[in-house]
């Protein structure tokens, strides 16, 4: 037994005695009317520390043995309050991708009252679903300022993107009393905006906003990585090196083309089995463009020429290599 002798009497005698109508504050009495000089079984096991005792004596002051008195009578104590809390719970995921089952799921076992749900960026900084999350629970503040309201979300980020977000709304929780409440991650709880919640809601934000930062440099390294190995993501390309090399070598021979894009055909995708755009043909073929030192040929800005100008080295070279090409259609035509 933990509790001392003494202790052990008061705590059975808050209880009145199923066996002999001992009132509480009293002893127990035998029968013939005098005091008892043991606690009956019945009443002292319903204390929890107790049940485990064979036997709990009476005091001394209580006289054992003489003529049973009433003892005084206890002062009633109020019953703790156990009216059940309130929870509005909040569910949202960033793009329709997402599921929401096990947000919601999770709610539904928080026994939730209400569950708003809402996929949408958190870049978006109106959330229509959130704002009357946090009406709802306001209006049940306001009508039951003593009964519990709190705000569940499965996990914190699906609140806020940032530190100024977060203490945003640390803000409107404390003004209306309402707590918050986490279902999962390591600060998994109920905690309350005001006091030491308030402590809590700022580490929080920070805490919050260093783990977004440590994610975007991540995945800015991974893109390097992935850059330097020749993986610079994006959509695959509609025509491929082979492609390529095929539509340069009939560019060479002269094909128009649009007759060279019929001649090709995609092998990825949803276009797979048919023939790549004109446009695409004539962007692959200028990205294929190189000059002597392997970089990308990009094209210079346009010269608005006068007759008394005169030709620079580069357009004299030009024109004598165009001039000195055969017609692509000379054959035709002959």
């Amino acid at each position: 037994m933990d509790l001392t002798p003494d202790q052990a009497a008061l705590a059975v005698e808050r209880h009145g005695c199923p066996n002999c109508d001992a009132p509480a504050g009293s002893a127990c009495r035998t029968r013939g009317g005098k005091t008892a000089a043991k606690y009956h079984t019945p009443r002292f096991v319903l204390v929890p520390a107790l049940r485990e005792e064979l036997e709990i004596p009476v005091p001394a002051d209580r006289l054992p043995g003489r003529v049973w008195q009433q003892g005084p009578a206890l002062a009633v104590v109020p019953a703790p309050r156990t009216e059940r809390p309130v929870r509005i719970g909040y569910a949202r995921t960033s793009t329709a991708r997402q599921e929401l089952a096990s947000q919601l799921e999770a709610l539904h076992r928080a026994e939730c009252h209400k569950v708003f749900k809402e996929q949408i960026s958190t870049r978006v900084k109106v959330r229509p679903e959130l704002e009357k999350a946090l009406a709802l629970a306001r209006q049940f503040k306001e009508a039951a300022p003593e009964t519990p309201v709190i705000f569940t979300v499965h996990e914190l980020k699906r609140l806020a993107r940032n530190a100024a977000e977060l203490m945003t709304l640390s803000a409107e929780l404390q003004a209306g009393g309402i707590q918050l409440e986490l279902l999962t991650g390591p600060l998994t709880g109920i905690y309350d905006p005001n006091g030491m919640g308030a402590m809590f809601f700022a580490v929080l934000a920070v805490a919050g906003q260093i783990e977004r930062n440590y994610i975007r440099e991540k995945t800015l390294e991974g893109q390097v990585t992935a850059a330097a190995k020749g993986n610079h993501g994006g959509r695959p390309k509609v025509i491929d090196d082979d492609m390529l090399t095929f539509a340069v070598a009939l560019k060479d021979k002269g094909v128009p083309v649009p007759e060279i894009a019929k001649k090709l055909t995609i092998k990825t995708g949803k276009n797979a089995g048919k023939p790549p755009s004109v446009a695409s043909l004539y962007r692959a073929l200028a990205e294929a463009a190189t000059v002597d030192d392997g970089l990308p040929l990009r094209p210079k800005p346009a010269r608005i020429r006068r007759l008394e100008d005169l030709l620079t080295p580069e357009e004299i070279d030009l024109r004598e290599r165009l001039q000195a090409q055969p017609h692509p259609n000379a054959e035709i035509r002959s």
